[in-house]
């Protein structure tokens, strides 16, 4: 969407935080907000290795289609729920959008090609850890070809 505040969101409350913070800047800018969750529906024959022409992936690819409905149908309500959770939104308009990928920081970019900004949240995982894990908010400031604010986790205090 562009000139819009692009916000990943997963239903952690790092993300929730993230959500409000963008609809918040949305307001103050005048400017769309586009509430982006990505999930990845990958089938298990690639998951686990099987050849693309292996039993296993013919008769799951049978499937394939009611199956990857089902998901995008599931992970737009659960993106379209992260948003009504903010109650009513007069003033700004937030878009709940859920897109199938297996890299979630680059289909954020990808997204926010023409966009004002993005905004994501971080479970404030450091150290080894982060590193193992790797960081979906690094990679955004990494690849993004527009401002990137993140959020780390709230105080408690």
């Amino acid at each position: 969407m562009m000139g819009a505040i692009v916000v990943g969101i997963d239903g952690s409350d790092s993300s929730r935080r993230a959500l409000e913070w963008a609809v918040e800047e949305g307001r103050l800018r005048g400017k769309p907000v586009e509430a982006l969750y990505v999930y990845d529906h990958t089938p298990a024959w690639a998951l686990y290795g099987y050849a693309e022409g292996s039993a296993a992936a013919l008769a799951e690819a049978a499937g394939a289609d009611e199956e990857d409905e089902v998901a995008q149908e599931r992970a737009y309500n659960l993106a379209k729920r992260l948003v009504d959770e903010l109650g009513p939104l007069e003033d700004v308009q937030v878009t709940p959008v859920a897109v199938p990928s297996r890299r979630p920081a680059i289909a954020l970019v990808e997204r926010a090609d023409d966009a004002e900004m993005i905004v994501v949240g971080s479970r404030g995982r450091g150290g080894f850890s982060g590193l193992l894990l790797g960081s979906v908010s690094q990679q955004v400031a990494h690849h993004a070809h527009c401002p990137v604010v993140i959020l780390g986790p709230a105080d408690d205090d």
